[in-house]
């Protein structure tokens, strides 16, 4: 068996029909976002880019003619988990060979304002896993065929200090099913079974499963609402130039909790999202 290198590429924050404030609420937390993309399936989204991944917040206009399916199937929240690749038919392959469910690649794209004034097209080809393959989460490769339209040096300079989503935590009463898909889709060696938590290392980062009990020791009542979900993406754990830095950035910012060694945002105050600051 051949497995793709495992790559954390981005990840995405659902809002809804609240982009408008959602953009707002995550600018008052230090982030640039890129100015607001339209996608040709419909959707809408801003991104705050980073070294080497992103966070998307993803919405639909108010009163929409239509919605894509797949946002619908989840409430507000950080639901969406995408790895990267640089050859989307290969992946495609990979995963049918691996026992991997993956729904045929879909092509599209958005428009792109940049500040010259010039608008281009920044194109995409994903490879969907079907919904919940990984319960409560929307799993998915993207390839890039124009990644100089999203990783401008320009967009990557945050008040935050922003450099870089290291980990994202999983909600879990089970490992077995995300262990299991994350082994057929990259192999054993990168899953690890490690105190209260499952981990699964990529190149750029991690994931981290844990119980609900280990989540709610972890951040407390700053843990986002499960919305009656036994599994789900629950927060980010983002790396600063320094926490002084992101101190000053969020000091008027609702819901920051400054403690030892990371600065935690409650979910509720990031649409439902709980994003945790170390250095």
């Amino acid at each position: 068996m051949s497995f793709p290198p495992p790559i954390l590429d981005h990840f995405v924050v659902d809002v809804r029909d609240k982009m408008d404030e959602a953009v707002e609420v995550y600018r008052r937390l230090g982030f640039q976002f890129t100015p607001r993309g339209k996608h040709s399936l419909g959707s809408i989204n801003h991104l705050a880019v980073f070294q080497n991944n992103y966070l998307e917040l993803l919405g639909y206009e108010k009163h929409p003619a239509t919605v894509r399916a797949d946002i619908l199937q989840y409430p507000t929240g950080l639901n969406g988990l995408v790895f990267g690749t640089n050859d989307s038919a290969h992946v495609y392959d990979e995963m049918k060979r691996n026992d991997v469910p993956v729904q045929e690649p879909v092509a599209f794209f958005r428009p792109v304002e940049l500040p010259n004034g010039k608008c281009e097209d920044a194109r995409f080809r994903v490879v969907r896993l079907p919904p919940h393959t990984i319960p409560g989460v929307r799993t998915y490769f993207c390839h890039h065929f124009t990644r100089h339209l999203v990783w401008r040096d320009d967009w990557r300079r945050h008040p935050n200090g922003a450099i870089n989503v290291d980990a994202v935590t999983m909600v879990a009463n089970h490992y077995a099913v995300a262990a299991t898909i994350f082994t057929r889709m990259f192999g054993q060696r990168f899953v690890s079974d490690e105190t209260d938590k499952l981990v699964f290392k990529t190149a750029n980062g991690r994931i981290e499963i844990v119980t609900p009990e280990a989540l709610t020791r972890r951040f407390g009542d700053a843990a986002p609402e499960p919305a009656g979900r036994g599994e789900y993406l629950a927060a980010l754990t983002i790396r600063t130039a320094g926490l002084d830095r992101t101190a000053e950035a969020l000091a008027r910012a609702p819901g920051v909790r400054t403690e030892k060694g990371r600065i935690v945002v409650h979910a509720k105050h990031a649409f439902n999202a709980t994003l945790e600051f170390v250095e």
